[in-house]
């Protein structure tokens, strides 16, 4: 009896520290799995284009983006024109504003044939490590223009198909280092009627841009369209080709850029660039944002 005591008493002890250590890596386990957090890439570029076409960043929910997008003349135009600066070429006004997590809208308006524009872009995936890892951020972007300018020329249709046309855009960036951002555009671009007199008014091309920053608040970009069909467009258009400077000044971003496309929507410069950059023909232009926060958001709850 007495040693049968003694046996209980010492698996008693012995068998304390072996359940405390098994709760313990239990507990471990369990803190693990649940702290783990998704770590989301954040500014892979500084605003919403590249140059002239869009990036994946989109505005948060109730942020929204002023934005005045500029381009002048041809360089090769002389110093009488001073080097383009006195050609009042193309400008667009719009504004862009985030509506959800994942949902941006804008419209704007550009001088060049009136154009009224507007688009929607949906953040698809996002970049992330952690407990979720994604290499790849991807947006869907779509746009529809409608031209207003008044015809001339009674032969062109004017009806409101006619001055229409979409553009549809898949967006794929990634965030290869904090200093270095590249993204792939193929795009699609429809005409129901244009006055380029193409054979085809479906135009398929595919975009290469990319960020490279230089200090905090400067990044030197680039971005290029390869217009696949154009050689059975009727009329000669060129690949457009931009390269700028990205400027952060707190609220503001400045985007300087050169360009051989006067055009500033997406089926301007993708579907109508009639300039080249080894004639010269290249034009300086600028796009400046200017947020505002109409919507703050709520402070996500903490879990206790």
């Amino acid at each position: 009896m007495y040693n049968l005591r003694l046996v209980s008493i010492i698996c008693f002890f012995t068998l304390i520290p072996a359940g405390t250590f098994a709760q313990n890596e239990l507990m471990d386990l369990l803190q693990d799995s649940t702290t783990k957090e998704i770590n989301y890439t954040s500014a892979t570029f500084k605003s919403t284009r590249i140059m002239n076409g869009h990036s994946v960043e989109r505005m948060p929910p109730g942020q929204l983006d002023v934005r005045i997008s500029h381009r002048f003349g041809p360089i090769n135009s002389g110093a009488y024109e001073f080097f383009g600066l006195d050609q009042f070429m193309n400008v667009r006004l719009g504004m862009e504003y985030g509506i959800l997590n994942w949902l941006m809208v804008g419209v704007g308006r550009a001088y060049n044939e009136k154009t009224y524009d507007g688009f929607a872009k949906f953040t698809v995936l996002r970049q992330s490590t952690g407990a979720k890892v994604m290499p790849v951020s991807l947006s869907v972007f779509t746009s529809l223009a409608l031209k207003t300018l008044k015809p001339y020329p009674d032969t062109i249709p004017n009806e409101f198909s006619d001055r229409s046309s979409y553009t549809g855009q898949i967006l794929i960036a990634r965030k290869i280092s904090k200093s270095i951002s590249l993204q792939l555009m193929p795009s699609y671009v429809h005409h129901n009627y244009s006055n380029y007199e193409l054979d085809s008014y479906d135009l398929w091309a595919v975009g290469a841009g990319g960020r490279i920053k230089i200090s905090k608040r400067i990044s030197l970009n680039a971005e290029y369209y390869y217009i696949a069909n154009k050689n059975n467009l009727a009329s000669t258009i060129y690949d457009p080709f931009t390269v700028g400077f990205d400027i952060e000044t707190g609220g503001h971003v400045f985007q300087l850029m050169f360009t051989n496309s006067y055009g500033i929507t997406e089926k301007e410069f993708l579907g109508e660039t009639i300039d080249r950059w080894n004639t010269g023909d290249i034009h300086f232009g600028f796009n400046i944002s200017r947020v505002f926060t109409l919507k703050k958001q709520k402070a996500p709850t903490l879990p206790n």
